[in-house]
C-alpha cells in the first residue's frame, strides 16, 4: 500500500511539473508578444518560472488586457466634435507644438467658444449639476467611478428618475468596483426607479475580471449635448462640507457650456455603448451648440484599449513645451520615471515646477511609496508642497499661466495606464490664473530632501519596498 502511495504521489508531482512548465511557457511566450514595459515583461515572467500555477493563473487573471479588442470594436472610429480648424489655441505660439502633438494623440482638434465655471467642493457643484438635470429636456448621461445612496447621492437618484419620468432619455453609468462590487446600492435603487443604469466592467466570474485592476475612473455629466460637467468629484457626502463628513474630501468640479460639450458626450457614449452595447446618437445627444465663450478646449480619455497612455503623453507633450511655469495638484502623486525624469530635466531649464499634494492621503500605502519615489526630483529643483488637511482630491495642471488641464486622472500608473479616465484641456489665461491661485492658496510646507533623508531605516525599507508596487497603488 505504501509503494502504491508513493507511486501516485510521484505521478501527481509529475503532472504538476508538467503543467507548471506548460503554462510557464506559455506565459512567457504571451508576455514576450504582448508587454511592451520590460520590467512589468520581466517581472511576469519571472512569476511564472518562480510559481508556475500561481504566478501563471495570477498572469492570466490580472496580466491580461481582455478589454482592447472590445473597445476597438465597439468604439466608433469616427470623432464628433472637434473637427472645426482653429489655426492656433494660444496667444504665445510656443504652445502651438503642444495643440498639434494632442491633436495627434488624441485624433480631435481644439474647439474654440467655450465658457469654463469652476465650482468647489460638492457644496458649490451639487446644486449647479442637480439643477442642470432638472432643466434637460432631451438628455442625461452621468458617469462617475463613486456614486453613493446617501444624502446627496439620494438627491441625484430622485433628479434622474424624475427626468426619465418626464420623458428625458437617462443613462447613468457607475464603476463596478467604486460604485460598490458587491452591492451597490445606488445602482438597484437607480433601477428599481426605472432609470436605465449599467455598471462599468463589473462581474463576479474569476474569468471575467478585468474590473479588479480596470475601472472608470471618469466623472462625467452631459445635458442635452450642450452643457456638460467633469472634474475630480465623486457623487458623496463627503464632498459636501456642510454635511460635516467624519473624512472630508475637497474637490474641484467645472461647468462646461460650448461645443466641446460634443467631445464630453461622445465620451460618454463610447463607454456607454461598451457596457451595454447600445449606441447613444442623434439630436438629443449631438445636437449643433452655439459658441457660450472665448476658450479653446479638448477633450482627452485614455484607457486601457487603444487610447492607451493618451493623457500621459499629453503631459509629457506639456512639460516639454513649458518654458516659465509648470504647477500641478494632484492627490496621489507617483509617476513614471519619463515624467519624473520630464520635470527634473525643465526644473534644470529654469522652469518652475510647483507640486501640491495633501499632506496626508487617503491611503498610507501612497504616502511611503511617494517618499520614495521624489528624492530625484526634489535634487533637481522640483518644490514638493504639503497640503493641510481636510484631504484634497483635486486634480489639476497648468503650465506658463495658459494652458490648463482638469479632470479624473491622477498623477500616478494607475491612472495613466489601468483606468479609463477623462480630462480637459482648455488653452484660457483667466481660468489658469483662478487656478494657479487655488493651488497656491493650498500650499502648505514644502517637503524638502533633508525630512526624506532623516527617515529611518526601516522606514526607507518600507517606503522602497511598496513602491515596488506603484504600478497597482
Amino acid at each position: 500500500m505504501n509503494e502504491l502511495w508513493t507511486s501516485l504521489a510521484r505521478v501527481r508531482a509529475d503532472v504538476v511539473f508538467a503543467v507548471g512548465l506548460v503554462l510557464a511557457i506559455l506565459v512567457t511566450l504571451h508576455v514576450l508578444l504582448r508587454k511592451r514595459e520590460v520590467a512589468s515583461a520581466a517581472g511576469w515572467i519571472g512569476f511564472a518560472w518562480f510559481a508556475p500555477i500561481f504566478g501563471s493563473v495570477s498572469y492570466f487573471l490580472f496580466g491580461v488586457n481582455r478589454v482592447q479588442r472590445r473597445a476597438r470594436r465597439l468604439r466608433p472610429s469616427d470623432r464628433r466634435g472637434g473637427h472645426a480648424a482653429w489655426p492656433s489655441p494660444t496667444e504665445d505660439d510656443h504652445l502651438d507644438p503642444l495643440d498639434r502633438g494632442i491633436g495627434r494623440i488624441t485624433g480631435r482638434a481644439v474647439v474654440p467658444g467655450n465658457a469654463v465655471q469652476i465650482y468647489r467642493d460638492g457644496d458649490e457643484a451639487y446644486p449647479a449639476m442637480l439643477a442642470a438635470i432638472e432643466a434637460a429636456k432631451q438628455s442625461v448621461g452621468l458617469s462617475s467611478y463613486i456614486f453613493h445612496d446617501d444624502a446627496w447621492g439620494g438627491r441625484f437618484i430622485d433628479a434622474l428618475a424624475a427626468a426619465q419620468g418626464r420623458g428625458v432619455a437617462v443613462r447613468v453609468l457607475i464603476d463596478g468596483i467604486g460604485g460598490g462590487w458587491l452591492r451597490s446600492p445606488a445602482y438597484h435603487r437607480l433601477r428599481r426607479r426605472g432609470v436605465p443604469a449599467a455598471r462599468f466592467l463589473h462581474s463576479l466570474l474569476p474569468w471575467r475580471m478585468p474590473f479588479l485592476n480596470l475601472r472608470s475612473h471618469k466623472k462625467i455629466l452631459v445635458l442635452d449635448g450642450s452643457v456638460g460637467f467633469t472634474g475630480g468629484m465623486n457623487i458623496s457626502d463627503a464632498n459636501v462640507k456642510a454635511t460635516h463628513p467624519r473624512a472630508p474630501v475637497q474637490d474641484t468640479h467645472f461647468r462646461i457650456e460650448g461645443p466641446v460639450v460634443g467631445q464630453l458626450t461622445e465620451a460618454f457614449a463610447q463607454d456607454w455603448a461598451f457596457a451595454t452595447d447600445e449606441d447613444l446618437d442623434g439630436e438629443a445627444w449631438f445636437p449643433d451648440v452655439a459658441p457660450r465663450g472665448a476658450a479653446p478646449a479638448r477633450v482627452i480619455d485614455s484607457g486601457p484599449d487603444e487610447d492607451l497612455e493618451k493623457i500621459e503623453f499629453a503631459l509629457l507633450q506639456a512639460v516639454a513645451c513649458a518654458r516659465e511655469s509648470i504647477a500641478v495638484m494632484t492627490p496621489y502623486f507617483l509617476p513614471d520615471e519619463r515624467l519624473t525624469t520630464a520635470l527634473a530635466l525643465a526644473s534644470m531649464r529654469g522652469v518652475a515646477v510647483d507640486v501640491v499634494i495633501p499632506e496626508t492621503s487617503d491611503h498610507v500605502f501612497v504616502d511611503w511609496a511617494t517618499r520614495a519615489n521624489i528624492g530625484p526630483m526634489l535634487k533637481d529643483g522640483v518644490r514638493i508642497w504639503r497640503c493641510p488637511p481636510p484631504f484634497r482630491h483635486s486634480k489639476v495642471t497648468v503650465v506658463d499661466g495658459e494652458w490648463c488641464l482638469v479632470g479624473s486622472c491622477n498623477w500616478d500608473i494607475r491612472s495613466f495606464r489601468l483606468n479609463f479616465e477623462l480630462c480637459l484641456e482648455i488653452y484660457d489665461r483667466s481660468l489658469a490664473d483662478a487656478l494657479a491661485a487655488q493651488m497656491q492658496g493650498s500650499r502648505g510646507p514644502a517637503l524638502t530632501q533633508a525630512e526624506l533623508d532623516a527617515r529611518t531605516v526601516p522606514a526607507r525599507l518600507r517606503d522602497a519596498g511598496v513602491r515596488l508596487m506603484l504600478p497597482y497603488l
